[in-house]
């Protein structure tokens, strides 16, 4: 049994929480930028970076960390990663036994694979991916650190797919595209030909529109400067 921290006080906690209990491990503790109503019951809300460091001085033992922001957060948790880090918290790469991942995959430190996701052979993630519930990403694709691949979406062999971009819901992403530094594809589109960085298409076939959007605002970014 693993203890493990969740940083993210909102409904992506709940989900791994499922996963996490669903394979024995215990959640020892949430962290979230604001005081709230505990997403868990029976398990302690802390409030930034100063909280957790106080509570882990008095917790003894090895913990484990992930984190629970999805969308266009990918910078955030990368630095959750590192805070986790300096209170000797490991951030840890969670599989669901619901999941699939070929044995000649490569999964980054801190990547989420969902129930009912897919990951083929010879595809490979950088550190604080999700691939959520029911995505398939198909053999020799390249994820870059902080990717968000969205439920039920489609990304096709060959793909490659920079840090911090957000495919939503539903999209498909066609075979050898490349999907830009922080590029966002909508809900739903079906992208056919490369997308630059920081830019959101949307549509069938997809097109580029101008504003990339701010993403979810789930957990906070876990900054010592503000609670």
């Amino acid at each position: 049994m693993t203890d493990w921290v969740i940083w993210g006080n909102a409904g992506h906690a709940l989900v791994l929480a499922d996963v996490l209990e669903g394979q024995g491990d215990r959640i020892a503790a949430i962290v979230d930028r604001v005081r709230g109503t505990p997403t868990l019951r029976d398990v302690p809300l802390l409030v930034g970076a100063e909280e957790l460091t106080a509570w882990r001085a008095d917790v003894a033992g090895h913990l484990a960390g992930v984190a629970a922001i999805g969308g266009h957060r990918g910078r955030d948790r990368l630095a959750i990663h590192e805070v986790f880090r300096e209170l000797s918290i490991a951030p840890r790469t969670l599989v669901s036994r619901d999941a699939s991942v070929s044995g000649s995959a490569a999964l980054g430190v801190g990547t989420q694979v969902l129930p009912g996701s897919v990951v083929a052979a010879r595809a490979s993630t950088g550190e604080a991916c999700i691939i959520n519930h029911r995505a398939s990403v198909d053999h020799e694709c390249v994820l870059g650190r902080g990717v968000h691949i969205s439920p039920g979406a489609t990304i096709a062999g060959l793909v490659r797919v920079h840090d911090f971009a957000w495919i939503g819901a539903g999209a498909t992403v066609l075979p050898r595209i490349s999907i830009g530094e922080g590029a966002v594809v909508g809900a739903g589109a079906v992208v056919t030909r490369d997308v630059p960085p920081g830019v959101t298409v949307v549509g069938v076939p997809a097109g580029r529109q101008v504003d990339p959007g701010s993403g979810s605002d789930q957990g906070g970014h876990p900054s010592r400067s503000k609670a």
